[in-house]
């Protein structure tokens, strides 16, 4: 996932309430983290199974339901934290076989170098990127083939991507040696077999521009759908498998866009034949800030309905929407309106509506968590499937009903499948400490530009002023809700606040400008990041929301983040050691020009554009502009394998600090990712975050 200002294409993952019981003493916090987080919720098309990964304390595995009991059944018997994640969880058609992905980073900004997979385990054997598969009734699990993303045909042919190519291999692991389906000289990816598994459709990256293809597996040979200058991407099939659906995107070039403001990025949706390539537009954006490709996790979702009508997510309106397109043409239909944004937005079984999560409901909180709703394709009232104080997210249709994960501000995640009006969880939780959270209250503030920026405060009462520590979350298109994430780096970082709050300490979660939530206008401001950092103000407000509360001693606050979150760390202890008198920067930048360089540098042509301009404002928008000022405290921590922020980011500043004489302390992981693989990684990294926190802000 990656997100733009504007212009720069930056890092991803850069997501008073109820006392405690007197008696009880708080939970430490090996047992906060040992929550069970559950993701990658599926469905099979057919035979009413669901199948999803499950993760505690570091140990990864395969689960299955069936109806009509949907009584879960482990599929795989991994019981170590072996830092291998398990991703690409993806069902047969017929729903008989499941195949999923060991290893890997698929979060990060740039590939391994060399084939050289994360390896945070130490593990002598140098890990790999492997594919498995199991029959979804029961089995042992069968190693495939070193290979990603796999996707499984009606005919039962596995096509995968290695190497940036597509290839082929027989699902029992047997002797049969893996093939390349095909030869591309791009880098190919987005996989989608037609309904009956005749064809394979498939996109090819070309750098400034990209093609989507169709292979044909009897005639052995590529047609190209409607080739152009543009990035064509996201492509789905048509019911009757003869069409596809595909965006389409301005290829790279022209004269150089402004890097310092916001501008429109235009989009649109084409529609192609399958056999002859031949095809034609039938939407395109608006030139306006809102039409531009919307840059939300999860993008634009494009499927193809019932009725020979396309839906796709945009933000025409301020917010990330579904809408509805008729294939023969037409303006598109607002489905779910209303200041809300919409996610994991899945099609019924019969293409006639789509399942999706969205940030509204009747209680006033509700724009801080997730709810499940279900809307026609022809429009209609949506309707809500999940009232109440929880947060649910990754619905998926099963039977007549639905399957998906539901968390509250205090139990965290389990699976629930609901069917007329009878509503449980199925899978066995993991024994939990649920009770001794607090319960988030949801509060706002106000920055000093005027905008209203939202929170989650962290507290367990009391006349005694504490010590109090904001977290800023990375992304940053990101937010943090009113219980647990529906991502497994937040919902660590809610473990850590729920324990620090349990200890002693006020905490506020900071949703500042930038993130996700709260509308187009909010996650795109003026002067974002690398072009002036105006969402620092967005922690400094809400520094001063802690000042003023009587339940918090204003000289003892503190701050925490990783990624973005670590950036703003940065910066809120060079800018205002005066406010922030300790902090904890995990894997933050500290020099945005630096990056740009490394990153995002302009081609060598003689039109500059603002380029001198933006890497001068990307310094001075960093914590590196402002060692001068910086005073308090920092532990600095990072894992040397990080593949979304660089491992130079962390060795220039504390560099700096030494030069500058700032007490700071470092802990550096080898061979850890960005989000670090191992629970025993986070339990040592947090650790010395709480530990940290207390020595510095406790009397």
């Amino acid at each position: 996932m990656t997100i733009r200002f504007g212009w720069l294409v930056a890092l991803p993952i850069l997501l008073a309430g109820t006392s405690l019981a007197a008696e009880a003493p708080p939970p430490g916090l090996e047992a906060m983290l040992a929550y069970p987080f559950v993701n990658e919720l599926v469905a099979a098309p057919k035979g009413e199974r669901i199948a999803w990964l499950t993760t505690v304390k570091g140990v990864r595995n395969v689960w299955t339901a069936t109806a009509p009991g949907f009584a879960p059944r482990q599929v795989t018997r991994a019981t170590a934290d072996d830092g291998q994640e398990l991703t690409g969880l993806t069902f047969s058609p017929d729903g008989i076989r499941l195949a999923w992905v060991r290893g890997g980073d698929h979060d990060a900004n740039w590939p391994s170098e060399g084939g050289r997979e994360p390896n945070p385990a130490n593990d002598p054997s140098q890990p790999g990127l492997a594919i498995w598969t199991a029959l979804a009734a029961g089995g042992a699990p069968v190693k495939v083939t070193e290979g990603d993303h796999p996707t499984l045909s009606a005919t039962g042919r596995l096509a995968y991507l290695k190497d940036g190519q597509v290839w082929t291999a027989p699902l029992d692991g047997g002797k049969a040696k893996p093939q390349r389906l095909l030869y591309d000289s791009g880098k190919d990816a987005s996989l989608a077999w037609s309904p009956d598994g005749a064809k394979l459709a498939f996109v090819s990256r070309r750098g400034d521009h990209a093609f989507v293809g169709v292979y044909s597996v009897a005639a052995k040979s590529v047609t190209w759908l409607t080739p152009s200058t543009g990035q064509d991407g996201d492509p789905v099939w048509s019911p009757d498998g003869r069409r596809l659906a595909f965006t389409r995107r301005p290829g790279d070039g022209g004269a150089p866009e402004p890097m310092l403001v916001d501008v429109p990025h235009l989009w649109s949706i084409r529609v192609a034949d399958a056999a002859t390539g031949e095809g034609r537009e039938v939407w395109h954006s608006p030139k306006t800030l809102d039409g531009s490709f919307p840059e939300v996790p999860g993008g634009v979702g494009l499927a193809w309905a019932a009725g020979d009508v396309l839906t796709f997510r945009a933000e025409l309106d301020g917010w990330a929407h579904l809408y509805a397109l008729p294939v023969a043409g037409g303006a598109p239909k607002l489905l779910t309106p209303g200041n809300f944004i919409v996610e994991n937005v899945q099609p019924t079984a019969d293409r006639h509506g789509l399942l999706y999560t969205a940030n509204t409901g009747p209680d006033a909180s509700d724009d801080d968590r997730r709810h499940v709703y279900r809307v026609g394709v022809d429009g209609g009232a949506p309707a809500l499937l999940t009232p109440g104080t929880g947060i649910e997210f990754l619905p998926v249709a099963v039977g007549t009903g639905i399957a998906y994960v539901s968390v509250t501000a205090q139990r965290p995640a389990a699976v629930h499948v609901a069917d007329n009006g009878d509503d449980r969880a199925i899978d066995a939780a993991a024994r939990y400490p649920a009770t001794a959270l607090v319960v988030p209250q949801r509060v706002t503030f106000t920055a000093a530009d005027g905008l209203t920026i939202h929170g989650q405060l962290f507290s367990t009462g009391g006349s005694a002023k504490k010590p109090a520590v904001i977290f800023v979350h990375g992304g940053p298109p990101r937010q943090m809700l009113l219980g647990w994430s529906y991502m497994d780096y937040y919902s660590n970082a809610y473990a850590v606040n729920q324990y620090l709050a349990a200890h002693g300490f006020v905490v506020l979660s900071v949703n500042y400008r930038l993130g996700i939530g709260y509308g187009r206008a909010f996650q795109h401001p003026a002067k974002g990041g690398p072009a002036g950092a105006s969402e620092y103000q967005d922690v400094v407000a809400g520094a001063k929301y802690l000042q003023s509360l009587a339940g918090v001693d204003p000289a003892r606050i503190g701050i925490w983040g990783g990624s973005y979150g670590g950036y703003l760390t940065g910066l809120a202890l060079a800018r205002n050691s005066d406010i922030f008198k300790a902090g904890v920067d995990l894997h933050g930048v500290h020099d945005w020009s630096r990056l740009l360089y490394e990153e995002s540098a302009p081609v060598k042509r003689f039109e500059q554009g603002d380029w001198p301009e933006l890497v001068k404002t990307a310094f001075a928008s960093s914590p590196d502009a402002d060692i001068a000022t910086w005073k308090s405290p920092v532990l600095l921590i990072q894992g040397d394998d990080d593949r979304n922020v660089r491992f130079n980011q962390t060795i220039d500043l504390a560099r700096r600090l030494d030069a500058a004489g700032v007490e700071y302390e470092e802990m550096v992981l080898p061979n850890e990712i960005h989000g670090f693989l191992r629970y025993g990684s986070w339990l040592k990294a947090d650790s010395a975050t709480v530990r940290f926190l207390e020595a510095k802000l406790k009397p």
